[in-house]
């Protein structure tokens, strides 16, 4: 029997223009799952203490397997491939971490088997020292985000309680308390303390950020003048317009997404942005583009899935449901140039298994997955008439109309597609995505069924 799969697009076409029942084997290497979690680590990084401690933690944590690279993290790949593990957490110290870094495990990760969609959950764990990493390492605690701050707009509704102050207009606050809506107010024309405030004090456990950015800044007002925070040796302050400098240092574990900043998950050096945000702000996962930004939909796209679809998704999961998707649409050809220019150049950090996920809401649509004697049924419910697919919110670049993706809860093979509602799904042994349907009839049934049989240890 053969060991490898491949998306079911072509032929899940050709199935409803026939009607029958579709039977889809391999192209893609289907390595049977001989562990759940990884630890990608260099031998240098290995063999120093401090370093090595952050990898025994995750051993242990999560019954890791260590796979060692000499030089370049590319030699990791045939390893990676006999192990086929759902998480991969590629262990480097900020020396190591770099943008070519980042782009290689991209790659890598998408040649653990022929089918072009990243084949395992991974990230990288950095931290400004050893120590710092070590603390990342170690938390374990599920992070539920009842408290989202933001400088750019987000889509609160979506959101037990937070606030925004708007990159492009000044004076502008939305705020929305807990079990209640969201309120224009004033703010200050200059955020740079309020922004501030909210990591120290009203302690938000979700960050998201946009506008001009490098390495070592990020520049709060994108359309008027405003403060900055700035980076240092593992530390984050504030410098408002008036030039007053203040330390931000912030404990409560959080998440950090930069959906729109440039650069700011590239580590060039002990003073980049991304080790502060790890070190002195208690962010224990973020993304971060580790160059200039353009396209967008590598970033953007991240609000999509997880701030909007609350509760669905963890970080990491939603991470990778939009890379998913960027995939599945250089597939179809739709804005190869933008979608390629982003697709290796967003990192994410911390531990890939560890939780986070917004608190659970109210969603435009529900999705479920019911397994039952080999039989697989994928049914989406639409919860808003007609408006079920429409995007929640529009700022900031290619955003709305994601394929809807769901994982699946083990690797699966041999699948035959036995009802599809022309809904032209793509299948791979760990998830399903559908296109956005767009126009929604409530009166209609959006399910996928089919046939699968889960990868046993032993790759039958």
């Amino acid at each position: 029997m053969s060991r490898r799969k491949r998306y079911l697009t072509a032929l899940v076409v050709l199935a409803l223009l026939t009607n029958f029942t579709t039977t889809v084997r391999a192209t893609g290497l289907l390595t049977p799952t001989k562990v759940d979690y990884a630890i990608v680590v260099s031998n240098s990084t290995l063999n120093d203490d401090k370093w090595k401690a952050v990898v025994d933690t995750l051993v242990a944590k999560h019954d890791g397997q260590v796979v060692t690279f000499r030089e370049d993290v590319e030699q990791a790949h045939s390893r990676l491939q006999e192990l086929f593990p759902r998480y991969t957490c590629f262990v480097a110290t900020p020396d190591e971490a770099t943008a070519d870094f980042v782009r290689i495990v991209h790659q890598l990760t998408r040649r653990l088997d022929e089918d072009p969609y990243t084949d395992t959950m991974w990230s990288i764990l950095t931290g400004h020292t050893a120590e710092n990493a070590l603390s990342i390492a170690r938390h374990d605690s599920p992070l539920v985000v009842r408290k989202v701050a933001s400088g750019t707009e987000v889509a609160l509704e979506m959101c037990e309680q937070g606030l925004w102050y708007d990159e492009l207009v000044k004076y502008k606050k939305v705020e929305k308390q807990k079990d209640g809506k969201p309120q224009q107010r004033d703010g200050p024309a200059d955020t740079t303390k309020a922004l501030a405030d909210t990591l120290t004090d009203y302690k938000a456990d979700l960050f998201v950020t946009s506008g001009h950015a490098d390495e070592r800044s990020w520049t709060i007002g994108f359309s008027y003048r405003n403060g900055k925070f700035l980076s240092k040796a593992g530390k984050m302050y504030g410098e408002d317009t008036r030039g007053k400098r203040f330390e931000i240092n912030s404990s409560n574990p959080k998440v950090y997404l930069p959906i729109g900043n440039c650069s700011m998950g590239h580590i060039d050096s002990s003073d980049a942005m991304a080790l502060a945000w790890m070190n002195s702000c208690g962010v224990k996962q973020m993304i971060g583009y580790v160059v200039p930004t353009w396209f967008g939909y590598g970033g953007w796209g991240c609000l999509d899935y997880f701030v909007e679809q609350p509760g669905r998704y963890t970080l990491v999961e939603a991470f990778h449901a939009n890379h998913h998707a960027l995939i599945h649409n250089l597939l179809s050809a739709k804005d190869t140039r933008g979608l390629t220019y982003d697709r290796d150049v967003v990192a994410v950090y911390g531990d890939p298994k560890w939780e986070a996920r917004m608190a659970a809401a109210p969603r435009a649509y529900e999705q479920t997955l019911v397994v039952e004697d080999g039989v697989y049924i994928f049914t989406i419910k639409p919860n808003r008439g007609a408006d079920s697919f429409k995007p929640i919110n529009t700022n900031g670049s290619q955003r709305g109309w994601r394929p809807i993706v769901h994982f699946l809860p083990h690797r699966i093979k041999s699948v035959k597609v036995t009802d599809c509602a022309e809904l032209d799904p793509t299948i791979t042994d760990d998830f399903i995505l559908v296109p956005n349907p767009r126009e929604c009839d409530p009166k209609r049934e959006y399910k996928v069924v089919f046939r699968a049989s889960k990868i046993k240890a032993n790759g039958e």
